[in-house]
């Protein structure tokens, strides 16, 4: 007999599991494809303005999905927990678990063991996954041609796609024939060169473009002096210029062991000990991003809890219509403050102690009120 109880218990739980993973599968995947879809909207200034072709553009857009829903992971968990165990009380199937002898206080444990799933996939994401994909979307982005300059290219317009190098051209055909071209190609603080032709024509040559010039002339300019020189024809490479799309890595696309590195030898008065890829961070942006990547996942665990209190009614009818709004903003509070908390790091060795130990220290807290509630109930019942 007891044996038939603990299988049904295990039946019963794992038909809890599956609706709250399933619920989390489908939510997230919405979610995440709504979320994506947008930045893909403010992504396409890769085409428009910086001239990368579709299939750079699709490339790393894709690139950035595990970023959007590792942001959105937390909230989502939240939802899912909240979310089934109201249809449980609501439809009365919570009481299947009273019914088989289930206390209240295993229930809530079963939901956090369930959290600890999330808990490390929200870190796998964070530490591995995302600072990786997000590093080679910037990768693929920076060894990735202009492959749109044709098209980019307008009548009377300063054309500013390639950094330190403008063009204004006077008249332009889809043939890609130019007719006056004006080039200005900064080399330095105190010099740049200026190219003025009568006529040109863009050319592409082993997937690198290149501007035919005819009819011109060369101008250099330095702080001292200027050197002209004309020409009939002449052939101005592109390929030395890279796009103005920012190309350098930024500190969530930095993997986390370099990361954890740059934290350790993180020296004011000596910089030259830092690597190239730590060397113009500082001390804050590395801890904020650190505290992200492992300390923001354990929010996980206190939101788990403070799902499982829908199944602890208060004692006064009055709050009951309440109570559910009350839990949803206290989770979505918990949510807030698990992305925002991280502003508060490296102002004081002790205000950092007290910030990264803050969703533990939520956890041990809302445990033992879980604990006494649970425990009172029982005895008034």
């Amino acid at each position: 007999f007891i044996k038939i109880i603990i299988s049904m218990n295990k039946l019963i739980y794992r038909k809890l599991a599956s609706d709250i993973l399933s619920f989390f599968f489908v939510a997230s995947l919405s979610i995440t494809l709504i979320v994506w879809v947008i930045q893909a909207v403010n992504f396409l200034d890769i085409v428009s303005e910086d001239g990368h072709s579709l299939k750079v553009y699709f490339s790393y857009t894709i690139l950035n999905l595990p970023r959007v829903f590792s942001k959105i992971l937390i909230f989502i968990f939240f939802i899912s927990a909240f979310y089934i165990i109201n249809k449980y009380e609501e439809n009365n199937e919570i009481l299947v678990f009273w019914t088989n002898g289930i206390k209240k206080i295993s229930f809530i444990n079963f939901i956090f063991k369930l959290s600890f799933m999330f808990v490390i996939i929200q870190l796998i994401l964070s530490i591995l996954v995302v600072p990786y994909t997000q590093n080679l979307s910037r990768t693929f982005l920076k060894n990735s041609n202009v492959d749109f300059l044709p098209t980019l290219i307008s009548e009377k317009k300063f054309i500013n796609i390639f950094k330190n190098l403008t063009i204004f051209v006077e008249k332009y055909n889809k043939n890609g024939n130019i007719e006056k071209i004006f080039i200005n190609e900064k080399i330095s603080d105190e010099s740049s060169k200026i190219i003025i032709a009568e006529n040109a024509k863009i050319i592409k040559l082993d997937d690198k473009y290149k501007i035919k010039l005819l009819n011109g002339g060369i101008a250099n300019i330095n702080s001292k002096n200027i050197y002209n020189i004309n020409f009939k024809e002449t052939e101005y490479d592109l390929s030395k210029f890279t796009s103005k799309t920012v190309t350098h890595p930024k500190i969530q696309e930095i993997s986390s062991l370099q990361l954890i590195n740059c934290f350790k030898n993180f020296d004011l008065n000596y910089n030259s000990k830092r690597s190239n890829i730590c060397k113009h961070r500082t001390l804050k942006s590395i801890s904020e991003e650190m505290f992200k990547r492992f300390i923001v996942p354990l929010y996980i665990f206190i939101l788990s809890l403070i799902s499982s209190t829908l199944i602890i009614k208060p004692k006064k009818n009055n709050f009951l219509k309440y109570y559910k709004f009350i839990i949803f903003c206290l989770g979505f509070l918990v949510t807030i403050i698990s992305q925002v908390s991280f502003k508060f790091i490296s102002q004081s060795k002790n205000l950092d102690l007290i910030v990264i130990s803050t969703p533990l220290i939520l956890v041990f807290i809302y445990y033992l009120f879980l604990i006494v509630k649970t425990k009172s109930q029982f005895k008034a019942s």
